[in-house]
């Protein structure tokens, strides 16, 4: 929304400065976007008089020019053919920027004479197209600045201009005298009294309108006009000219002219028809699909079923609300003229404006809303302002439905504003502050105005006061506590554990990632999902079709674009939900990690390898200690399709009881991501983990022991497809209590051990509690041992 400043001053009488009043508009909420003051870029330039004038000597279209300036004389070389002696011209000197020409002077030769400056014309100013000499005062003292000229004498060339946004829910600031309202409210002036005419029609309008039946309810409710005959269209006055020009439209006529001004005046769209152009009467009505118009922008729409149109008795010649026909336009010919002013529909303007990809100033008002109660006062306005420009004689008016009634009231509470947005605003100025915006009070009840169509409820009420008292008034205070001492933890288990994986999986050196949880069908069938359950019904794209069932797709998409981007090595994670149905309950947390390509990189300290899945499995367990997982896990086979079958394993508590996964991923899902291998990986089922049976902000005591350890090895010879877990759970099994660990150290395959043998060389540390182990003690924990794992697995003790 543009306007300017002279503009404003028609409707708000105020001395406030430019930038006070770009001030008021943002805090309001009409936040200014560009300010263009033609003062600003005219400051430097000053009135200066031809003294002498005389040819050039080498140049017969240049003149050579003494000019008094009120630094002496000067020597100009000008090549206006208006440039004499006795004029009174405008000076830029050198240093000064020309906006039209877009230099900064400075002295120069021209064929060889100097010249300091130049006289300007309106064009290289900026004021005008007119450049075929310089500009010519009537008056004006040499010296005196140029801009203090023309606010004496021509004002209009140094009014500024203030573009502000207008948010959906302020159509009424769309009008010069909405955006005056909320100005004078906040103090910055007063209102002046609004110009209304009451015209009396001369007789009947021999044009008859109607609505059809189907379309007063969503289409059009009131849509009424009156005949003018005998108007002489032509050129608008300058003053409405230059207002049009300096907020960007182009005049073209007195007629249209008078429609742009009501529209950006008061917000209120209106349309002309020239009526010997009309065939008969006017209806407004729905298309029946495929009819066609040239709009007055001379292109050709084609409409669809429903949209809302008004037709002659010949056919279609007008999109309502939106833009007329070319049909009906006025031209320098019209003599006799049809106004017209309705209100429509708001999303029925919106359906045929997106339809016809049509972005009009009348479609962006009549979408957002205009005042229904001005309705017919504007058709008397508009018909004052047309006969004092053109002449004519203004029929009876004729009217089709009926203005609707949209009066409504709501209790003012003035304790809200207190509880509602904390500032203390005294109920006298809260109730002056709705009055001044138009309001009307009865008692503790507020009338809405008929140009607010966004004061909804009560709560719109408290903004309107905050707003305009200026929230920048607002202190910010803490809360007040309901509770001595210190608050109990607000973030529930799951949000801790959360939270401690995060932490925990960054502190290993992992990138957190945050993906979508919408990816493409052919990446959720690689990971078990896919199916119809977990398809949107309306995707954003056909990227984010369906409801991820794992965080591999989304990792491995963002190791594939670092790759792609020259970045092989990385360790990411995620902790995130995903989805194994449609129903709100099949969907879960996970965390989930990979590493790609190589360890660190070559130092003096070591070198690079391939990550592996031990890898994966020493984080997955950092984690799962930190989430308070039980230390004895089970590891077994039997992954998802996914992981590569022979290099990855679940871990749980038992075959039954699966905490999460790790291993390396199947080579096929690696191609189809278009990652480069290796790739490892580890997934956590966060709330699979058992939480602990009591609660307590402390860890528990530490349990120190004086008695001496003792580590004995054994090695067995086994099949050669029996699992080294397998031996280390049995060996642990043998005696829980002296048995505090198990581990592999090594393993040996050939040799005279066989063909489908192998030896595994494991130690076990035996910590006693209450008594310092003896020789037999150990000897009988051993043949346990012994036992345990031959009956699990077969395998002898090697010799």
């Amino acid at each position: 929304m543009k306007f300017t400043l002279s503009w404003l001053k028609d409707h708000l009488e105020t001395d406030a400065s430019v930038d006070e009043i770009v001030y008021a508009l943002t805090d309001l909420g009409l936040e200014v976007e560009e300010v263009s003051n033609p003062a600003d870029r005219l400051s430097a330039f000053t009135l200066a008089k031809v003294k002498h004038a005389e040819q050039h000597p080498d140049a017969d279209r240049l003149r050579v020019c003494t000019v008094e300036t009120n630094e002496g004389d000067k020597q100009i070389v000008c090549g206006a053919p208006n440039a004499r002696a006795g004029i009174t011209v405008v000076l830029c000197k050198p240093g000064d920027y020309v906006p039209g020409i877009d230099i900064t002077l400075s002295v120069g030769k021209i064929r060889g004479v100097e010249s300091h400056g130049m006289m300007a014309s309106e064009r290289e100013l900026e004021l005008s197209d007119e450049h075929d000499g310089i500009i010519e005062l009537p008056s004006g003292e040499v010296g005196q600045t140029f801009v203090d000229w023309l606010a004496e004498n021509d004002p209009t060339k140094v009014d500024p201009v203030i573009e502000i946004a207008i948010t959906p829910n302020r159509p009424d600031a769309l009008g010069v005298r909405g955006i005056a309202l909320d100005l004078a409210a906040r103090g910055l002036g007063t209102m002046k009294p609004v110009k209304t005419a009451a015209i009396e029609g001369n007789g009947p309008c021999p044009i008859t309108v109607t609505i059809d039946e189907d379309t007063r309810t969503d289409g059009c409710e009131v849509f009424a006009g009156r005949l003018i005959r005998g108007v002489k269209n032509g050129p608008s006055p300058q003053w409405l000219q230059d207002r049009l020009k300096a907020i960007g439209l182009r005049p073209i006529s007195a007629l249209v002219d008078v429609t742009n001004f009501f529209t950006f005046d008061r917000n209120r769209p209106l349309h002309v028809f020239d009526v010997d152009k009309v065939k008969g009467n006017l209806r407004v009505h729905r298309a029946e699909g495929g009819e066609t118009l040239v709009g007055l922008d001379e292109k050709e729409y084609t409409f669809s079923k429903g949209m809302v149109v008004i037709s002659d008795d010949e056919g279609i010649e007008s999109i309502g609300g939106i833009m007329g026909g070319l049909a009906t336009g006025c031209t320098e010919d019209t003599t006799n003229v049809f106004v017209e002013a309705a209100v429509w529909d708001h999303i029925q303007i919106a359906y045929t404006g997106r339809g016809l990809k049509i972005n009009s100033d009348a479609r962006y008002r009549n979408e957002r809303g205009i005042d229904p109660a001005y309705n017919m006062q504007a058709v008397d306005d508009a018909t004052q302002m047309i006969i004092e420009l053109c002449g004519g004689e203004p029929s009876d008016v004729v009217v089709a439905g009926e203005v609707p009634d949209v009066s409504r009231a709501y209790k003012l509470d003035t304790d809200r504003v207190q509880s509602l947005v904390g500032m203390e605003i005294p109920a006298e100025e809260q109730v002056k502050t709705l009055t001044a915006l138009g309001f009307v009070m009865d008692g503790d009840m507020a009338q809405v105005p008929s140009w607010r169509p966004d004061v909804q409820g009560e709560a719109d009420l408290v903004e309107e006061v905050a707003r305009v008292a200026s929230l920048t008034k607002l202190e910010g205070k803490p809360l007040a506590r309901t509770t001595a001492g210190v608050p109990e933890v607000i973030l529930s288990p799951m949000q801790k554990r959360e939270q401690i994986a995060r932490r925990t999986t960054a502190a290993l050196g992992y990138n957190e990632c945050v993906t979508y949880s919408f990816i493409d069908k052919a990446s959720a069938t690689l990971f078990g999902g896919g199916d119809d359950a977990t398809m949107l019904e309306n995707p954003i794209s056909s990227e984010m079709s369906h409801m991820r069932p794992s965080l591999l797709p989304g990792l491995l998409q963002a190791a594939a674009r670092n790759q792609a981007r020259g970045f092989m090595d990385m360790a990411l994670f995620e902790c995130g939900a995903v989805f194994h149905g449609g129903e709100p309950g099949e969907q879960e947390t996970i965390l989930t990690g990979i590493l790609v390509g190589r360890t660190v990189g070559k130092d003096i300290h070591g070198e690079s390898r391939g990550v592996d899945l031990y890898d994966a499995k020493a984080d997955m367990e950092v984690v799962m200690e930190a989430l308070g997982a039980p230390a004895k896990l089970t590891y077994n086979r039997g992954t998802n399709g996914w992981w590569h079958p022979g290099r990855s394993a679940k871990v749980g508590l038992g075959p039954k009881k699966v905490l999460g996964a790790f291993g390396e991923l199947h080579p096929k899902v690696l191609t189809e991501m278009d990652v480069k291998g290796p790739v490892v990986a580890f997934a956590i089922h966060i709330a699979e983990i058992p939480m602990p049976r009591k609660k307590s902000a402390s860890r528990g005591a530490v349990t120190m022991n004086d008695l001496q350890a003792v580590e004995r090895d054994f090695a067995f010879v086994v099949d050669a497809d029996v699992e080294a877990l397998n031996l280390v759970n049995a060996a642990a099994g043998a005696d829980k209590a002296l048995i505090e660990d198990v581990r592999v150290f090594d393993e040996f395959v050939g040799g005279n051990l066989g063909e489908g043998k192998k030896s595994i060389a494991m130690t076990v540390r035996l910590q006693p509690t209450e008594k310092t182990l003896k020789e037999a003690d150990i000897e009988a924990v051993a043949a346990k041992i012994v036992e345990k794992v031959s009956k699990a697995t077969g395998g002898t003790l090697r010799g």
